[in-house]
Protein backbone atom coordinates (compact mmCIF):
# COMPACT_ATOMS: atom_id res chain seq x y z
CA UNK A 1 0.00 0.00 0.00
CA UNK A 2 1.31 3.51 -1.11
CA UNK A 3 0.68 6.70 1.43
CA UNK A 4 3.11 8.72 -1.24
CA UNK A 5 0.73 10.55 -3.51
CA UNK A 6 -1.49 13.20 -2.10
CA UNK A 7 -4.99 13.17 -3.49
CA UNK A 8 -8.40 14.70 -2.24
CA UNK A 9 -9.98 11.84 0.56
CA UNK A 10 -13.37 11.91 -1.85
CA UNK A 11 -14.18 8.48 -2.64
CA UNK A 12 -14.44 7.31 -6.22
CA UNK A 13 -17.11 4.48 -4.68
CA UNK A 14 -19.88 3.54 -2.59
CA UNK A 15 -18.94 0.78 -1.13
CA UNK A 16 -15.44 -0.48 -1.65
CA UNK A 17 -15.14 -4.26 -1.26
CA UNK A 18 -12.61 -6.82 -1.97
CA UNK A 19 -13.64 -10.13 -2.90
CA UNK A 20 -12.29 -13.57 -5.07
CA UNK A 21 -14.61 -14.18 -7.88
CA UNK A 22 -15.58 -17.42 -9.50
CA UNK A 23 -12.15 -17.83 -11.42
CA UNK A 24 -10.10 -17.29 -8.20
CA UNK A 25 -8.97 -13.62 -8.82
CA UNK A 26 -8.78 -11.23 -5.82
CA UNK A 27 -9.91 -7.82 -6.66
CA UNK A 28 -11.56 -4.45 -5.44
CA UNK A 29 -15.06 -4.14 -6.02
CA UNK A 30 -18.02 -1.12 -6.09
CA UNK A 31 -21.10 -2.30 -4.42
CA UNK A 32 -24.06 -0.58 -6.04
CA UNK A 33 -26.38 -1.56 -3.28
CA UNK A 34 -26.99 -1.85 0.52
CA UNK A 35 -25.49 -4.80 1.65
CA UNK A 36 -27.68 -7.58 2.91
CA UNK A 37 -26.68 -10.76 5.10
CA UNK A 38 -22.66 -10.91 5.60
CA UNK A 39 -20.95 -12.56 2.97
CA UNK A 40 -22.46 -10.89 -0.38
CA UNK A 41 -21.99 -14.19 -1.88
CA UNK A 42 -23.37 -13.74 -5.77
CA UNK A 43 -23.75 -10.02 -4.98
CA UNK A 44 -22.60 -7.80 -8.17
CA UNK A 45 -20.11 -5.41 -8.02
CA UNK A 46 -17.59 -3.04 -10.34
CA UNK A 47 -14.45 -4.07 -10.71
CA UNK A 48 -12.23 -1.22 -9.63
CA UNK A 49 -8.54 -0.63 -10.51
CA UNK A 50 -6.20 1.11 -7.89
CA UNK A 51 -5.45 1.24 -4.20
CA UNK A 52 -6.02 3.14 -0.99
CA UNK A 53 -2.91 4.62 -1.60
CA UNK A 54 -3.50 6.20 -5.26
CA UNK A 55 -7.23 6.17 -5.39
CA UNK A 56 -9.67 3.74 -7.41
CA UNK A 57 -11.31 3.88 -10.95
CA UNK A 58 -13.95 2.30 -11.82
CA UNK A 59 -13.51 -0.11 -15.04
CA UNK A 60 -17.08 -0.75 -16.10
CA UNK A 61 -16.63 -4.23 -15.77
CA UNK A 62 -19.48 -6.17 -13.31
CA UNK A 63 -18.23 -9.51 -12.01
CA UNK A 64 -19.62 -11.12 -8.77
CA UNK A 65 -18.37 -12.03 -5.29
CA UNK A 66 -17.79 -15.07 -4.99
CA UNK A 67 -15.35 -15.01 -1.30
CA UNK A 68 -15.62 -11.91 0.57
CA UNK A 69 -12.38 -10.60 1.92
CA UNK A 70 -11.20 -7.60 4.31
CA UNK A 71 -11.45 -4.49 2.73
CA UNK A 72 -8.22 -3.88 2.92
CA UNK A 73 -5.05 -6.29 1.96
CA UNK A 74 -3.28 -4.33 4.80
CA UNK A 75 -3.20 -1.51 6.63
CA UNK A 76 -0.65 2.07 7.99
CA UNK A 77 -1.54 1.73 11.60
CA UNK A 78 -4.77 0.66 13.69
CA UNK A 79 -5.73 3.54 16.08
CA UNK A 80 -8.57 2.78 19.01
CA UNK A 81 -10.48 4.86 21.52
CA UNK A 82 -11.49 4.10 25.04
CA UNK A 83 -14.38 4.84 26.86
CA UNK A 84 -15.98 6.92 24.34
CA UNK A 85 -19.86 6.23 25.04
CA UNK A 86 -20.97 7.56 27.71
CA UNK A 87 -23.46 5.03 28.59
CA UNK A 88 -20.52 2.43 28.68
CA UNK A 89 -18.26 5.34 30.67
CA UNK A 90 -21.19 4.94 33.36
CA UNK A 91 -21.66 1.19 33.29
CA UNK A 92 -17.88 1.00 33.82
CA UNK A 93 -18.32 2.91 36.93
CA UNK A 94 -14.96 5.11 35.07
CA UNK A 95 -14.00 9.08 34.45
CA UNK A 96 -14.05 10.67 31.61
CA UNK A 97 -10.81 11.85 30.62
CA UNK A 98 -10.56 15.78 28.76
CA UNK A 99 -9.32 13.58 25.49
CA UNK A 100 -9.92 10.32 23.57
CA UNK A 101 -7.92 7.67 25.22
CA UNK A 102 -5.92 6.06 22.33
CA UNK A 103 -4.10 2.43 21.94
CA UNK A 104 -2.99 1.21 19.32
CA UNK A 105 -3.38 -2.64 17.44
CA UNK A 106 -0.78 -3.61 15.09
CA UNK A 107 -1.04 -4.45 11.60
CA UNK A 108 -1.86 -7.97 12.09
CA UNK A 109 -4.85 -7.69 13.86
CA UNK A 110 -6.70 -6.68 10.69
CA UNK A 111 -9.18 -9.78 9.68
CA UNK A 112 -11.92 -10.01 7.60
CA UNK A 113 -15.42 -9.60 8.23
CA UNK A 114 -16.75 -13.34 7.79
CA UNK A 115 -13.50 -14.62 9.10
CA UNK A 116 -12.73 -17.35 11.98
CA UNK A 117 -10.67 -15.50 14.76
CA UNK A 118 -7.77 -17.56 16.53
CA UNK A 119 -8.01 -16.89 20.07
CA UNK A 120 -4.46 -18.37 21.74
CA UNK A 121 -4.87 -20.44 25.17
CA UNK A 122 -4.09 -17.85 27.40
CA UNK A 123 -6.08 -15.31 25.65
CA UNK A 124 -9.16 -17.46 26.57
CA UNK A 125 -10.39 -17.20 29.86
CA UNK A 126 -11.68 -13.54 29.81
CA UNK A 127 -12.56 -13.35 26.03
CA UNK A 128 -14.31 -10.02 25.32
CA UNK A 129 -16.68 -8.67 22.17
CA UNK A 130 -16.49 -5.23 21.41
CA UNK A 131 -18.87 -3.64 18.26
CA UNK A 132 -17.51 -0.35 16.81
CA UNK A 133 -18.33 2.03 14.32
CA UNK A 134 -14.75 2.26 12.14
CA UNK A 135 -13.25 4.83 10.41
CA UNK A 136 -11.03 4.82 7.45
CA UNK A 137 -8.31 7.76 6.70
CA UNK A 138 -8.61 8.68 3.00
CA UNK A 139 -5.19 11.56 2.80
CA UNK A 140 -2.74 12.12 5.11
CA UNK A 141 -3.70 14.58 8.46
CA UNK A 142 -1.87 16.89 10.11
CA UNK A 143 -2.99 19.70 12.70
CA UNK A 144 -6.56 19.11 11.65
CA UNK A 145 -9.46 21.30 13.15
CA UNK A 146 -12.52 19.62 13.95
CA UNK A 147 -14.25 21.77 11.22
CA UNK A 148 -12.28 20.14 8.40
CA UNK A 149 -12.06 17.00 9.86
CA UNK A 150 -14.47 14.83 7.75
CA UNK A 151 -13.33 15.72 4.82
CA UNK A 152 -10.50 13.04 5.78
CA UNK A 153 -12.50 10.19 5.86
CA UNK A 154 -12.45 7.69 3.09
CA UNK A 155 -15.23 5.75 4.48
CA UNK A 156 -17.22 4.45 7.46
CA UNK A 157 -17.09 0.61 7.99
CA UNK A 158 -18.24 -2.25 10.78
CA UNK A 159 -15.44 -3.46 13.29
CA UNK A 160 -14.96 -5.68 16.25
CA UNK A 161 -12.37 -4.32 19.08
CA UNK A 162 -11.69 -8.35 20.44
CA UNK A 163 -10.41 -8.25 23.67
CA UNK A 164 -8.79 -10.28 26.39
CA UNK A 165 -9.56 -8.76 29.16
CA UNK A 166 -7.49 -11.32 31.68
CA UNK A 167 -4.20 -9.05 29.98
CA UNK A 168 -6.12 -5.50 30.08
CA UNK A 169 -7.01 -5.23 33.70
CA UNK A 170 -4.41 -4.33 36.34
CA UNK A 171 -5.64 -6.80 38.84
CA UNK A 172 -5.22 -9.69 36.78
CA UNK A 173 -1.91 -8.58 34.35
CA UNK A 174 -1.40 -4.63 35.02
CA UNK A 175 -3.93 -3.06 32.77
CA UNK A 176 -2.00 -3.89 29.01
CA UNK A 177 -4.59 -2.11 27.12
CA UNK A 178 -2.34 -2.75 24.13
CA UNK A 179 -1.27 -6.26 24.72
CA UNK A 180 -4.98 -7.45 25.11
CA UNK A 181 -6.44 -6.20 21.86
CA UNK A 182 -3.06 -6.87 19.71
CA UNK A 183 -3.37 -10.60 18.87
CA UNK A 184 -3.25 -11.75 15.51
CA UNK A 185 -7.20 -11.20 14.14
CA UNK A 186 -8.78 -9.11 17.05
CA UNK A 187 -9.81 -6.48 14.71
CA UNK A 188 -11.94 -7.96 12.03
CA UNK A 189 -13.61 -4.62 9.70
CA UNK A 190 -16.08 -4.74 6.62
CA UNK A 191 -18.06 -5.76 5.14
CA UNK A 192 -17.38 -2.70 2.98
CA UNK A 193 -15.88 0.68 3.48
CA UNK A 194 -18.93 3.37 2.88
CA UNK A 195 -18.64 6.37 1.19
CA UNK A 196 -18.79 9.68 3.33
CA UNK A 197 -21.18 10.72 0.70
CA UNK A 198 -23.82 7.84 1.92
CA UNK A 199 -23.16 8.65 5.26
CA UNK A 200 -23.72 12.63 6.17
CA UNK A 201 -23.48 12.47 9.84
CA UNK A 202 -21.44 9.43 10.87
CA UNK A 203 -23.16 10.19 15.02
CA UNK A 204 -26.51 9.50 13.76
CA UNK A 205 -26.10 5.49 13.61
CA UNK A 206 -27.18 2.43 14.97
CA UNK A 207 -25.09 -0.37 16.14
CA UNK A 208 -25.76 -3.75 17.34
CA UNK A 209 -23.95 -6.22 18.45
CA UNK A 210 -25.10 -10.05 18.99
CA UNK A 211 -23.89 -13.21 20.40
CA UNK A 212 -24.98 -16.02 19.15
CA UNK A 213 -28.05 -13.88 17.84
CA UNK A 214 -28.57 -12.61 21.38
CA UNK A 215 -28.26 -8.58 21.72
CA UNK A 216 -25.80 -7.46 23.90
CA UNK A 217 -24.78 -3.63 22.56
CA UNK A 218 -27.80 -1.74 20.74
CA UNK A 219 -27.08 2.26 20.81
CA UNK A 220 -26.49 5.36 18.40
CA UNK A 221 -23.71 6.61 17.93
CA UNK A 222 -24.90 9.88 19.28
CA UNK A 223 -23.79 8.61 22.50
CA UNK A 224 -20.10 8.71 21.53
CA UNK A 225 -18.26 11.39 24.31
CA UNK A 226 -15.99 12.40 21.25
CA UNK A 227 -17.18 12.32 17.55
CA UNK A 228 -15.27 10.96 14.86
CA UNK A 229 -14.34 14.75 14.05
CA UNK A 230 -13.39 15.49 17.44
CA UNK A 231 -11.37 11.74 16.95
CA UNK A 232 -9.19 12.77 13.71
CA UNK A 233 -8.34 16.38 14.95
CA UNK A 234 -7.20 15.13 18.07
CA UNK A 235 -5.26 12.15 16.45
CA UNK A 236 -3.62 14.41 13.74
CA UNK A 237 -2.53 17.66 17.02
CA UNK A 238 1.59 17.68 16.29
CA UNK A 239 1.32 14.26 14.39
CA UNK A 240 0.91 12.50 10.93
CA UNK A 241 -2.24 10.60 10.82
CA UNK A 242 -1.28 8.44 7.28
CA UNK A 243 -3.80 8.06 4.40
CA UNK A 244 -4.97 3.99 5.40
CA UNK A 245 -5.45 3.89 8.85
CA UNK A 246 -8.00 2.21 10.21
CA UNK A 247 -9.64 4.02 13.31
CA UNK A 248 -11.80 2.22 15.96
CA UNK A 249 -14.24 4.74 17.61
CA UNK A 250 -15.16 3.09 20.85
CA UNK A 251 -17.69 0.51 22.04
CA UNK A 252 -21.12 1.45 23.74
CA UNK A 253 -22.78 -0.03 26.69
CA UNK A 254 -23.32 -3.98 26.77
CA UNK A 255 -19.46 -5.49 26.81
CA UNK A 256 -19.48 -8.86 28.43
CA UNK A 257 -17.06 -7.53 31.12
CA UNK A 258 -19.82 -5.85 32.90
CA UNK A 259 -22.70 -8.40 32.90
CA UNK A 260 -23.73 -10.35 35.65
CA UNK A 261 -23.07 -13.22 35.36
CA UNK A 262 -20.20 -11.95 33.09
CA UNK A 263 -20.60 -12.65 29.48
CA UNK A 264 -17.26 -13.52 28.13
CA UNK A 265 -16.78 -15.67 24.60
CA UNK A 266 -16.24 -19.20 24.53
CA UNK A 267 -15.03 -21.59 21.76
CA UNK A 268 -17.61 -21.94 18.70
CA UNK A 269 -19.02 -18.38 19.94
CA UNK A 270 -19.86 -16.16 16.79
CA UNK A 271 -20.51 -12.42 17.29
CA UNK A 272 -22.05 -10.35 14.71
CA UNK A 273 -22.21 -6.40 14.76
CA UNK A 274 -24.12 -4.08 12.52
CA UNK A 275 -24.52 -0.89 12.01
CA UNK A 276 -27.38 1.02 9.84
CA UNK A 277 -25.96 1.10 6.03
CA UNK A 278 -22.55 -0.07 6.73
CA UNK A 279 -24.09 -3.80 6.71
CA UNK A 280 -22.34 -6.92 9.47
CA UNK A 281 -19.46 -8.49 10.19
CA UNK A 282 -19.93 -11.82 11.60
CA UNK A 283 -16.46 -13.83 13.18
CA UNK A 284 -16.68 -17.17 15.08
CA UNK A 285 -13.88 -17.14 17.44
CA UNK A 286 -11.71 -20.39 17.38
CA UNK A 287 -9.85 -21.76 20.46
CA UNK A 288 -6.27 -22.88 19.53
Amino acid sequence: MSFRVQKAAAASFQRLVRFVNAQGSTNFGDLKTRPTGVSLAGAEVEVLEGDVGNGFRGTGKIDKIQKLLCPLPQVHAIMCIGLNYQKHATEANLRVAPYPVLFTKPADALAGPNEDIPVHPDAQSMLDYEGELTVVVGKDAKNVPETDALKYVLGYTVGNDISARYFQLPETSGGQFCYAKSFDKFCPIGPCIVSPSLIPDPQKLQLVTKVNGQVRQQTETSDMIFSVAKIISHLSRGRTLRRGTVIQTGTPSGVGLFMEPKGFLKNGDVVEVSIDGLGSISNKMVFE
